[in-house]
């Protein structure tokens, strides 16, 4: 073997064990403090992780990372490859032994979750995050993509914000102003104006019939909505009765003039959840907009 041969040989082994320790060094932790107020430290990006939230699972999985999840909750259901995942409960009675069970390095949760001190007791890492706004949703998406060490989650929530920009900007103005009324589900609760779904039909350019004051999700009385007359229904629960059949509902203009839109339980996950499908999300409210207030006077 020549000199050159051998010195080549040398180099290309000290450069090996160099990228083999620098393999095997560890990541600095990443801290991070969730909204529980508490001051969370992560040593590595997890690699088994449970979500009890599905807006926390539907960012995993937008953020290109699906395969990390081993678990999720009962209502975690998109995209599909999450319903093949052993379900661990829901956010007021999850699992903890089945969550135990999977192993995880890292568990997702809603504030509101119950069982975060018995996790961490065993020694499970857990993050509480909960997107409730537009704000919101910005946030925990970079928040995140920094967990699972994914460098474009910023020009994912670009996308989207860009998206529900367009799509205001392309209403016909007989759709703008529109006062509307949105219904989560038959209690009935509304969406109120400070909700993520308010949020969005403000950008859309609709006034909302619950302001602000009534809170995000308030519970309503159906007399209130009658007294609004709305001239526009939106309903995410369309399994339950007809509307015209609530008392004097089928007085309100919307009713008569059968301004309603009614959408599909799929269509209601997406609209419900604040998270990476808020702009497909927006499109359904633009297209029930665009359709149903056609050839009214702006």
């Amino acid at each position: 073997m020549s000199r050159a041969t051998l010195h080549s040989c040398r180099w290309l082994h000290g450069l090996g064990l160099a990228l083999a320790l620098l393999w095997l060094a560890p990541a600095s932790a990443l801290q991070l403090t969730d909204e529980r107020g508490v001051r969370v430290t992560v040593d590595k990006p997890p690699q088994r992780m449970v979500s009890l939230l599905p807006s926390l699972t539907e960012m995993v999985c937008a953020l290109g990372q699906c395969q990390r999840l081993v678990g999720v909750d009962r209502y975690s259901n998109f995209p599909a490859s999450v319903r093949k995942l052993p379900q661990v409960g829901g956010g007021i009675d999850p699992n903890i032994e089945a969550i135990v069970a999977l192993k995880p390095d890292l568990v997702l949760m809603a504030t509101s979750t119950q069982g975060a001190e018995r996790l961490q007791s065993l020694g499970i890492v857990v993050v509480a995050l909960e997107p409730k706004t537009h704000a919101d949703v910005q946030r925990v998406l970079l928040q995140l993509g920094q967990l699972l060490g994914v460098p474009d989650a910023q020009r994912m929530w670009r996308d989207m914000d860009a998206e529900v920009s367009a799509l205001a900007r392309a209403l016909p103005p007989a759709a703008r102003g529109a006062r509307v009324y949105f219904e989560v589900n038959s209690a009935p609760y509304a969406a109120g104006a400070t909700s993520f779904i308010g949020e969005t039909l403000a950008r859309l350019g609709a006034q909302n019939i619950v302001p602000a004051s009534m809170g995000p999700f308030p519970k309503i009385n159906p007399e209130y909505v009658v007294q609004a007359n709305p001239d526009l229904i939106m309903v995410g629960d369309y399994s339950t009765m007809r509307i015209e059949q609530r008392p004097g509902w089928s007085s309100m203009r919307a009713v008569r003039e059968k301004r309603v839109c009614l959408f599909t339980p799929e269509q209601a996950d997406m609209l419900v959840r604040p998270g990476p499908r808020m702009a497909e999300g927006a499109r359904l409210m633009a297209n029930c907009l665009t359709e149903k207030m056609a050839g009214r006077a702006p």
